[in-house]
């Protein structure tokens, strides 16, 4: 066995995986540590993928050439298109997943990739040498070296999750804690703090009464992750339930809140607004009667099911008796309750743009060690620290996503620009170009790139190729192709929709809100031919043409807004200045911008406390 390695990957859940594949793939000798080979990818928390920003991030991974989106389409049990009501810019893909397939096809990726090795241990230090990073020290006392290691450890750093008065050391249930790491990088200067969040009880299936909640299916279309063409939904597909807590479960959870830690200041990390405790949820929101519960399915077979909605941290019996008052749970057995973790993380303006600490080179955080939560986004920080984990041993130019080229170049701005205050969980509002950053598109914006890198394989860049050549010969047809308003009227009074005074070019009609290609080509003989040339890919490209011709003027004004801001963020200002000295900038700026020394002129402007008059005074001492 080799002790030695390019790079080290600490931790094996989805910032690790996807930071260790693309590592491997791009040629590094990788190692992936883990303390349970069988828990790869574990999914701790809801058994799904995607949602609302989360989808779009999912899909820039697949296009830049990761695996979750492959993983995601090989096991899921259910797939929604959300926010299919609103326009293309906030549809967002989701999946359930069976949550032990899931692991399996992420170990059957990581043992058949070359250059990925895997080592079963816990990392309780890091080695150095020169003020660079040099290896890992293990539990089991090995020493492992390294040009460059990538840090993914979730919660498990100090972890410690709490039931009621219960407190049980733990990354996860029945998994140990990692001890260690958090006091040598706070000795070595790193800051660090604690972030807490929750999780809901599991249900056995056959303890519920269905009948009294309400479906919901998946959708039954062309959707899934991959831009591949080849990988598909296989597994029998299962049903969502919803159902209510009431007044007399709030009653019950009352009577529990002085023993809740996630509520009674027993925990005194930072936790998320965004998906609040069922405890909180019905003290901050004491006017609601009731909160809405999605009971989602673990799996295919299993008969174990994730109540979401009811994250807690009460104690056992409080749990029960409150879920025992819905009725679809009047008879209900669980699996294990709800529970809250607390865990160390470090402050992500720590790194630069690479993901690389800005204290220690070559040494890489990526995940809920920068204060992120969710699957999603700590995949797409993966990624992106394998590549430049790679690049640093191995020579080029570091690898960086603006925030109008993906919602990951959005999260890691935001990270390292901003800092947390709370868990880290990404939504469409905080992109300033959503409309650019649809999930329909990843692969144009990003598989270039990756392919140019050498991550994303021939065959995505084929298939990017052909689908960008068809959906312009549909463009270039419609824009081309008269229509009478004669032939076409009857057809536009039948969908209550204006009807034409002259003849129009075919994409003019397409611009209306309730036509699209598919509906148009039934009525317009030369335009059905030409979709039915389409071989492979046919739904994907038709849509992606649909939201072109529909929202070209929307894309261009958004186009040149973020070029107009590209500008600035090719001024570069690293270490040009001595902030502390330029008087003319306020206090707060002055502080800012020396704690975090921005790349560009326009990650300045997005510091908080710098002010529009700020940047001013720079762009006036850089001569412009």
């Amino acid at each position: 066995m080799d002790f030695k390695y390019d790079i080290i990957v600490v931790g094996a859940g989805h910032a690790g995986c996807e930071a260790a594949v693309a590592a491997a793939n791009l040629g590094s000798k990788t190692l992936l540590i883990t303390m349970d080979m069988n828990k790869i990818a574990q999914m701790s928390c809801n058994p799904a993928v995607g949602g609302i920003a989360k989808g779009q991030i999912v899909r820039e991974i697949d296009a830049l050439g990761g695996q979750m989106g492959i993983v995601s389409d090989r096991t899921a049990i259910q797939f929604r298109m959300l926010n299919r009501s609103k326009g293309p810019a906030m549809w967002s893909p989701r999946v359930q997943s069976d949550r032990a397939k899931f692991i399996i096809a992420w170990r059957s990726i990581i043992e058949n990739t070359p250059n990925l090795y895997m080592w079963q241990d816990t990392v309780t230090h890091l080695l150095f040498g020169n003020g660079e990073v040099a290896g890992v020290k293990t539990r089991m006392g090995v020493e492992f070296s390294a040009k460059s290691v990538v840090l993914t450890n979730g919660t498990f750093l100090n972890g410690l999750i709490h039931i009621g008065k219960v407190q049980i050391g733990g990354g996860r249930m029945s998994e140990p804690a990692s001890f260690g790491m958090t006091e040598q990088l706070r000795d070595i200067g790193f800051k660090t703090d604690r972030m807490k969040t929750g999780t809901p009880v599991r249900i056995d299936g056959r303890s519920v009464d269905f009948s009294l909640m309400e479906e919901q299916k998946g959708d039954d279309d062309f959707h899934k992750f991959s831009y591949l063409d080849t990988v598909q939904r296989k597994l029998t597909q299962r049903s969502c339930w919803i159902t209510y807590t009431s007044e007399k479960v709030h009653a019950l959870l009352r009577e529990g809140l002085h023993d809740s830690p996630l509520y009674n200041g027993q925990i005194q990390s930072i936790g998320p607004r965004y998906c609040p405790s069922i405890e909180t949820k019905i003290v901050t929101f004491s006017d609601k009667t009731s909160h809405q519960l999605f009971l989602e399915p673990e799996g295919e077979t299993t008969h174990e099911y994730y109540l979401n909605g009811f994250s807690s941290s009460l104690p056992l019996q409080i749990q029960l008796e409150a879920l025992q008052a819905v009725p679809a749970f009047r008879n209900v057995h669980i699996f294990r309750p709800g529970y809250a973790i607390e865990y160390d993380f470090f402050d992500p303006r720590q790194l630069n743009p690479t993901l690389e600490t800005k204290r220690v080179k070559n040494l890489f955080f990526a995940g809920q060690i920068n204060g992120t939560t969710g699957y999603e986004e700590a995949g797409g920080q993966g990624i992106i620290a394998g590549i430049n984990a790679h690049i640093n041993c191995h020579g080029g130019d570091p690898f960086t996503l603006h925030r109008d080229e993906a919602y990951i170049g959005v999260l890691i701005d935001d990270l390292i620009t901003k800092g947390v205050d709370e868990p880290y969980r990404m939504f469409t509002s905080r992109a300033e170009y959503r409309i650019l950053l649809r999930q329909d598109n990843a692969d144009e914006r990003l598989t270039r790139r990756a392919y140019d890198l050498g991550l994303a394989t021939s065959e995505r860049m084929v298939l990017l190729e052909e689908k960008q050549k068809e959906v312009q010969k549909i463009i270039d047809f419609v824009s081309h192709f008269s229509i009478k308003a004669d032939r076409i009227n009857p057809y536009l009074e039948a969908l209550n929709t204006a009807p034409l005074k002259h003849g129009v070019k075919l994409i003019d009609l397409l611009t209306r809100p309730h036509i699209d290609l598919e509906t148009m080509a039934r009525e317009v003989n030369p335009l059905r031919e030409l979709l039915s040339t389409i071989k492979s890919q046919r739904e994907e490209i038709i849509e992606s043409a649909d939201i072109k011709i529909k929202y070209e003027g929307y894309i261009k004004r958004e186009k040149l807004m973020a070029d107009k801001i590209n500008r600035l963020e090719e001024i570069r200002i690293k270490n040009k200045f001595n902030y502390n000295g330029i008087q003319s900038l306020s206090t707060e700026a002055r502080q800012k911008l020396t704690s975090i020394n921005p790349e560009t002129i326009a990650q300045a402007s997005r510091i908080p406390g710098v002010s529009p008059n700020d940047i001013s005074v720079l762009l006036v001492l850089l001569g412009r």
